[in-house]
């Protein structure tokens, strides 16, 4: 599986007024904390890869989630494309011991509140998310999961032609990613 994204900086109220403009629907809000880590054996900053737990909760309907991520280093130059493997984790505190304990040592934390928008375009479904993520600022990220490595540039695209539909520019892409942002600031 393949996460093709692309994240802007943005004003999110000007950006929410767009999206119920072209009828996107509504998905929700949740609050995430993810804690990256750093591994023993090679460093993550060098190679662009990126490994987390993710505490998320649904204010909206009570429920809570912890998943592990693993992301693979950047596709290309031109958006935050990548292979990403993701599961379900039963208890996060466990989690966190387990990696801990194989030399994973704790970076960072992030925590954003997030908005989710469901909205189609170019044949592909994206999920536009509106992030206030805590000491970075605001952004706007438009994604959607492709199969084929050959599916990337047109999703790439699509995301794209979205941005511009919200009066957004993707020039003013950011491929670094929210850990990143925070550890500059």
């Amino acid at each position: 599986m393949y996460e093709v994204e692309v994240k802007v900086p943005a004003a999110l109220e000007a950006v929410r007024s767009r999206l119920e403009a072209l009828g996107a629907d509504r998905e929700g809000t949740i609050v995430q904390a993810d804690t990256y880590y750093d591994a023993p054996h090679r460093s993550f900053v060098d190679t662009d890869e990126a490994l987390r737990i993710r505490r998320e909760s649904n204010p909206e309907s009570g429920t809570d989630e912890t998943r592990i991520t693993y992301k693979g280093p950047l596709l290309d130059d031109e958006s935050k494309s990548r292979e990403e493997f993701e599961t379900a984790v039963g208890d996060g505190e466990t989690m966190d011991a387990v990696l801990t304990h194989l030399g994973f040592e704790p970076a960072a934390t992030v925590r954003k509140e997030r908005e989710r928008y469901g909205l189609e375009g170019d044949g592909y479904s994206y999920t536009v998310t509106l992030d206030s993520v805590d000491d970075v600022g605001e952004y706007v990220e438009v994604e959607t999961d492709v199969e084929r490595e050959a599916d990337l540039e047109p999703a790439r695209e699509g995301a794209y032609d979205v941005l511009e539909r919200l009066e957004l520019d993707p020039t003013e892409q950011l491929r670094t990613s929210y850990l990143g942002l925070l550890l500059e600031s």
